[in-house]
């Protein structure tokens, strides 16, 4: 069955693209949760026509991502933890603590954007990757301090 793809689908295709699905692919996710519609001609008007809007949005939020970028990249986050000898935190910093630090701090970022490989569990300097957008992407220096 071919559809058009309302948005983008991992290892599928883009927004706007015209693919060629297993029927009950189609028929069970892509058309119920209005991921695609079915490949017909007033249809490809129809998602011509959102893929234009959704490209204007794009770069707003992409231009909006790089400002916040660059804001961040100055940015050094301090987080102060428990820990015992060998410099070993009782606990971990996750990326939900690192978010609510910086909420405190003024900036509003989903703690799904802050990827860490695996919780921070040693004091120090650690380097944190916050993916703002889907093309830009800030190391920010993490400082995990002993609390006193």
């Amino acid at each position: 069955m071919e559809v058009i793809l309302r948005e983008e689908i991992e290892k599928l295709g883009g927004r706007g693209d015209v693919v060629k699905v297993a029927n009950g692919y189609a028929r069970n996710y892509l058309l119920p949760q209005r991921k695609a519609v079915a490949a017909t001609d007033s249809n490809r008007k129809i998602v011509e026509q959102e893929r234009q809007s959704h490209l204007k949005k794009e770069a707003k939020l992409a231009g909006e991502a790089t400002a916040l970028g660059e804001l961040l990249t100055a940015l050094s986050i301090h987080v102060a933890r428990k820990a015992g000898e060998n410099d070993h935190l009782f606990g971990s910093v996750t990326a939900a603590d690192l978010g609510d630090v910086l909420a405190a701090q003024g900036y509003n970022i989903d703690r799904r954007k802050i990827h860490l490989d695996e919780p921070i569990r040693t004091l120090g300097e650690h380097k944190v990757t916050i993916k703002l957008h889907r093309e830009v992407a800030v190391d920010v220096t993490v400082h995990v301090d002993r609390q006193e």
